[in-house]
């Protein structure tokens, strides 16, 4: 697998860092005054300051119908296996996240069935943990 590289926009870069190394899990890798690396489960995310989104700024997701819950968009994230899966939703439990979505199982019983979650990082920005029952044909299911 080829690792994905991502940057977000980011309020604050300690906060950022406060939130994906302590409450994710990330490890921190190269960084200046306006940005940072994160190894998110072998992907570079990188949070970048924008200045003008102030202290009080948060970025505002537009919600779509998926499953009967409002997934947050724009979003992104990590497919993992699901006992690494299961590990995450109950480190953002014990840290007292407040979830978008909730931990749960969606289209069971169907093609594409998968355990995900959403929540927002203090900025704002959407991410989507999730795991399939059977990823081998389950990832690009129709």
């Amino acid at each position: 697998m080829t690792p994905f590289h991502v940057a977000v926009q980011v309020r604050d870069i300690e906060e950022a860092r406060a939130f994906y190394r302590d409450v994710i899990g990330c490890t921190e890798g190269r960084s200046a005054a306006t940005w940072v690396d994160f190894n998110l489960y072998g992907h570079q995310f990188v949070c970048h300051l924008n200045p003008d989104l102030g202290r009080d700024g948060r970025i505002a997701s537009q919600y779509s119908p998926v499953d009967g819950h409002g997934v947050p968009v724009p979003h992104c994230g990590v497919v993992l296996e699901m006992d690494e899966w299961e590990r995450l939703a109950e480190r953002l439990r014990r840290q007292g996240v407040r979830f978008v979505i909730e931990p749960y199982v969606r289209f069971k019983g169907e093609p594409g069935e998968q355990a995900t979650l959403f929540l927002l990082d203090p900025t704002g920005n959407a991410l989507e943990f999730k795991s399939f029952k059977d990823i081998a044909g389950q990832l690009f299911a129709a």
